[in-house]
């Protein structure tokens, strides 16, 4: 069941060096229980991986790594609004996906290609292209360590905002204590395509399509982010790297009178969304590299590995992109990943 002092470089899409003194594959929730019974790794520090696509590994890690690889999915639920979808947490998101349009049960389509696994999709209510997760989630199920026992979220429970959920909130996918087994999604009957994002809607005219299925639009959004996203086993990367900055709108307004081309997306609440990309890019780091690490030449959102680099190697030029952003613009970018 456990393996020691176990290589990491392959567990995460940046390709960073490190191990894990102990490490389990879990492919069964009952597994977790187990874990806590053993008095070996009781009270111990615990990391939660999923896919590794969202990680900057910054060495060896002393504690346990528990490696979510719990398979199944399987429709548990139809009404006259829905069909309800399950995916055990160590299902690949984008296979999924594809899984549920392969059924006819359309909704995920703006999700397609996004790397991971299905686990790791709530606690960072992935997004893209007009659609985040959180707004299909119907149920979250855990393990709870605190607890020793299962604990069932509801999507009000998860609190889900942009790229936010309880579990970052709580710290809860950083410290260990909760394990996430399954996603129950609620993908609705009355679908509409979703093609409010410039590079799809292009995507679908430059095909000849007017009216798009799901499938129809799953491609399309597969075309763009492979035109944009290097892929990992080629490139090593963990996508997106920092978030889009939220800015208060006499912020944004000042902004734009300075820079008028700079893209702003008015939020419900008053403040604005810019593109983290495009004030990297304008800070001048599209295609500029730091030793090892840079930003990508065709997606200056996207960090990059170029061989053999380290956990440091991405800090210090994550540092640098960040000085650039915040010297030109008085905007300060958040990193996505998580910093093990």
């Amino acid at each position: 069941m456990y393996q020691t002092d176990v290589d990491l470089a392959a567990c995460n899409t940046l390709a960073l060096p490190g191990r894990a003194a102990a490490y389990v594959r879990v492919t069964a929730a009952d597994m977790l229980a187990a874990v806590e019974a053993n008095p070996r790794w009781r009270g111990q520090r615990r990391f939660i991986l999923g896919g590794g696509s969202n990680l900057v590994l910054c060495g060896d890690f002393a504690g346990l790594l528990l490696h979510m690889a719990i398979p199944g999915r399987r429709l548990v639920g139809e009404d006259d609004e829905a069909w309800y979808v399950e995916a055990g947490a160590g299902e690949n998101w984008h296979a999924f996906v594809l899984w549920t349009l392969a059924r006819g049960w359309p909704g995920l389509e703006n999700l397609a290609l996004i790397p991971g696994t299905v686990g790791a999709a709530p606690v960072q209510n992935i997004g893209a292209y007009g659609l985040e997760v959180g707004e299909l989630v119907a149920r979250v199920r855990a393990w709870d360590f605190r607890r020793n026992d299962y604990v069932d979220y509801s999507r009000e429970a998860c609190r889900f905002a942009y790229r936010h959920s309880v579990f970052k909130e709580e710290g809860r996918h950083l410290d260990g204590s909760l394990a996430i087994v399954a996603l129950t999604l609620r993908l609705p009957k009355r679908w509409q395509a979703n093609c409010r994002y410039a590079d799809v809607a292009q995507e679908l005219t430059a095909r000849g399509i007017t009216q798009p299925v799901a499938s129809d639009v799953a491609a399309a959004v597969i075309a763009v982010r492979q035109r944009k996203l290097p892929d990992p086993a080629v490139l090593p990367n963990a996508g997106s790297f920092f978030h889009n900055p939220i800015v208060s709108a006499a912020q944004a307004a000042e902004l734009q009178q300075r820079y008028p081309d700079v893209p702003i997306y008015p939020q419900p609440d008053g403040r604005v969304k810019l593109a983290a990309g495009w004030l990297i890019e304008a800070a001048g780091w599209k295609g500029k590299a730091l030793g090892p690490v840079g930003m990508y030449q065709k997606q200056a959102l996207v960090l990059v590995n170029h061989g053999g680099a380290s956990g440091e190697d991405v800090r210090r030029s994550m540092a640098a992109v960040q000085a650039a952003v915040r010297t030109k613009f008085a905007v300060e970018l958040t990193p996505e990943p998580v910093f093990l």
